[in-house]
């Protein structure tokens, strides 16, 4: 029986914030003390992990001095060189602080927004130190509750300019990220700008330098708003667009869970990882999920290894779907090919149209035909429920 044991080479990373959360939430205090950022490097090498990922305070408190900041980051990236893991994406907190309680790089004060702007290269700067390639975006209190104050356009305004500055700060810096923005539709704020991942790959359009953005789309996110999260990845995989991306599970109109991936919804992770896995996503699988407030620390690592446990069953079952035979064959038949028909639609011209145009279609046979799905869905649930 295989063992689902993880190794470097499955690329599976935990941020310090996920594995590190103390069980506290809205409504309620830590229930488990915190663990240092080194101690939790080191018992994710021992599970099997690949990296580790973090915003800015996670690892350096807000208030750190030069020297404590200093110090910091010596033991962490010990740590680091210790174990082997690494650090493939960084991030702002730009969302509990007070300052940012309207927004960072939207907020109706300059000042805030200057702000923003001058602790996120200072964050970009650590990344990079820490050899992070990625540059992760989530405008958290990027939104609004009310909108009498007239800011909307403005906001897409100054989010565009500073998005334009950070980009050209890469640059100049050589750090050569590629910056991933990250919607969510709601929480914290009421309304929160750019919330799915359609509207973030608008935005990227009208940005300076778009080719330096992407998507990092996070499964709990699309889902709280009831959308299809293997339908947002392909979308942003069809752009060019999936930079990273954020694993954890959801039960659909919660607030933000970040349960342990494929704990709610195992047919929707499955089709995710297989969408994956065939088309040869190469970049890191984090998990942005925590540990139940209800455990312990050793529930939290039984959290971690469930996490890359169960995206390691769902590969190998990605693997027996493309192998079994009564499933392919259901896909076949469900796949209807007219090589005739694809010539003219292929591609446009004036002979095409017409003799398209011209064409008798049996406009009945094609609404009487069932295509199988009833069945094939059913073949895919006996897969997963493990008696194929």
């Amino acid at each position: 029986m295989p063992s689902y044991t993880p190794t470097s080479a499955d690329r599976f990373t935990f941020g310090l914030w996920t594995v590190g959360n103390p069980g506290r939430d809205p409504f309620g205090e830590a229930t488990r003390p915190a663990l240092n950022a080194p101690y939790l490097v080191r018992k994710l090498a021992e599970l099997g992990a690949y990296g580790v990922n973090l915003h800015d305070n996670d690892l350096v408190p807000i208030d750190a001095s030069a020297a404590q900041r200093d110090a910091i980051v010596g033991d962490f990236k010990a740590a680091l060189s210790d174990t082997g893991l690494v650090v493939p994406m960084a991030t702002t907190n730009l969302f509990s602080d007070p300052a940012f309680k309207d927004g960072a790089f939207t907020s109706a004060d300059a000042r805030v927004r200057a702000y923003a702007l001058h602790k996120t290269m200072h964050s970009m700067d650590l990344g990079a130190e820490l050899g992070a390639q990625t540059y992760v975006l989530w405008g958290g209190r990027e939104g609004t509750e009310v909108d009498a104050g007239g800011k909307l356009l403005d906001a897409l305004a100054w989010f565009r300019d500073s998005l334009n500055y950070l980009a050209e700060y890469s640059e100049a810096q050589g750090y050569g990220y590629r910056f991933a923005l990250e919607p969510k539709p709601n929480e914290p704020r009421a309304d929160i700008f750019l919330p799915t991942v359609g509207s973030a790959l608008g935005f990227i359009a009208t940005l300076d330098q778009p080719d330096l953005f992407g998507l990092n789309p996070e499964f709990a996110h699309e889902t709280m708003a009831g959308l299809s999260f293997p339908h947002a990845v392909a979308q942003a995989i069809d752009a060019g667009k999936l930079f990273h991306i954020d694993l954890n599970d959801q039960k659909m109109g919660r607030f933000d869970q970040d349960l342990r991936f494929g704990a709610e919804n195992p047919k929707a992770a499955f089709f995710l990882v297989k969408l994956l896995e065939d088309t040869g996503y190469a970049g890191p699988k984090h998990f942005d999920a925590h540990a139940l407030r209800t455990e312990d620390e050793a529930g939290v690592w039984a959290f971690a290894r469930g996490c890359m446990r169960t995206y390691l069953i769902l590969k190998e079952k990605a693997a027996q779907f493309a192998q079994d035979a009564e499933i392919q064959a259901a896909v076949a038949a469900y796949r209807v090919e007219d090589a005739e028909l694809s010539a003219l639609t292929g591609t446009f011209s004036p002979e095409n149209a017409t003799a398209l145009k011209a064409r008798t279609f049996d406009r009945a046979a094609l609404g009487a035909r069932g295509p199988g799905l009833e069945a094939l869905d059913q073949l895919t649930i006996e897969l997963l429920l493990g008696v194929r």
